[in-house]
């Protein structure tokens, strides 16, 4: 399961003194406008001015900067979905054709490159608007994000407040709080990025986020029918194969995968196309919009999705598909990690557990 801000604003309507308990990302802040050079062009012969010249030629350099080692993943047709979820039936025929994915999720290292050559400011750490959330106080408005923060004795699971908080001043470059910090963990994945977030450094890369159709190809590696991506043991030989949570969720984890939350990118095997982390360690952002009924209405050639955005569970809210589960889930508490399963998340919310990876459907340059 994974969280949203605005599941978070009545409680803190209600309970001031949990710190609002979920303000999150501002959906409402505005994109910061790129500056265009107006340095006029050459009279005689058209010649773009040094100043432009230069920053084309900077932007051709920066573009696909990630530096991210692609796999080509061959198209074809695969059952899709799951009947063990509501949302994910029915299982139907998909096609999709051939495209590149990147071989594990952008890393903090990655997303750094992306920041200081831009300058992005991501939705976490930008300022508050009070419209945006009438009745809560000025004072708490700050900018931050959710942070898995674990109770101490086992609690009832049907309140994930009692282990989600607001925690101001969380971002990327924080990804638990102000007293956390990316340092040492340049090779595990970027956290604490919205919808925007990632649809934002995908665009910088000269790539996009990728289908939940195609994702979810490429998760299967070729096989289908299994209760997980990498078979049907939850821990094949005995070992673990993916980061996920062990023990009794959400107080009591035992890390004997070696991990109490994000693993470096590659700390498991890949899968049979050579993809890293499809499941578990953190979630990942699709493309397409959410829809409980999307699967009745899909298409079968690249199906990229319904035309809008609809939960039952909250009307009104913008939520995109998310896939994959994270290092918090496991078949106590959140099952969405196991093969055709769908998660969803309010566009302009992030936590410690969310990420993403990019697609093209170009061969990258190198």
């Amino acid at each position: 399961m994974n969280i949203n801000i605005y599941s978070f604003l009545s409680t803190c309507v209600v309970g001031i003194a949990s710190i609002g308990l979920f303000i999150g990302c501002n959906n409402a802040a505005k994109k910061q406008e790129k500056e265009t050079d107006s340095v006029a062009m050459c009279i005689s012969e058209g010649i773009p001015s040094r100043a432009a010249a230069a920053k084309r030629a900077q932007e051709a350099i920066l573009m696909g900067a990630d530096d991210a080692n692609m796999v080509l993943i061959k198209g074809g047709t695969f059952k899709m979905g799951s009947e063990e979820f509501a949302d994910a039936k029915p299982i139907h025929e998909v096609k999709v054709n051939d495209f590149w994915m990147d071989e594990h999720e952008v890393t903090n290292a990655q997303f750094a490159r992306f920041v200081e050559a831009t300058g992005y400011l991501t939705v976490a750490e930008r300022a508050l608007n009070p419209e945006d959330f009438p009745g809560v106080s000025r004072d708490l408005l700050v900018p931050g994000s959710a942070v898995f923060t674990p109770p101490k004795e086992q609690v009832d699971l049907n309140n994930h407040l009692q282990w989600w908080k607001y925690v101001p001043g969380a971002s990327w470059r924080h990804p638990t709080g102000p007293g956390s910090n990316t340092e040492g963990k340049e090779n595990e994945p970027v956290v604490q990025v919205c919808y925007e977030d990632a649809d934002a450094f995908a665009k910088w890369a000269g790539k996009r986020l990728p289908t939940e159709a195609e994702w979810e190809y490429a998760a299967n590696g070729g096989k289908t029918g299994n209760v997980y991506y990498w078979g049907n043991e939850l821990k094949p030989k005995g070992k673990w194969v993916a980061n996920v949570y062990q023990g009794d969720f959400p107080s009591k984890n035992t890390t004997e995968d070696g991990y109490a939350d994000v693993a470096p990118v590659k700390s498991f095997p890949a899968n049979p196309y050579g993809l890293f982390d499809m499941d578990g360690n953190v979630w990942e952002w699709c493309a397409d919009f959410y829809r409980p009924d999307a699967y009745e209405k899909s298409v079968k050639d690249n199906p990229k999705g319904p035309a809008d955005s609809y939960d039952p569970a909250e009307p009104g809210l913008v939520k995109r598909v998310q896939r994959g589960g994270s290092f918090l889930c496991n078949n106590q508490y959140c099952e969405r990690y196991k093969a055709g399963s769908r998660g969803k998340g309010e566009v302009s919310s992030a936590s410690n557990n969310l990420g993403f990876r990019c697609v093209s459907d170009q061969k990258p340059k190198k």
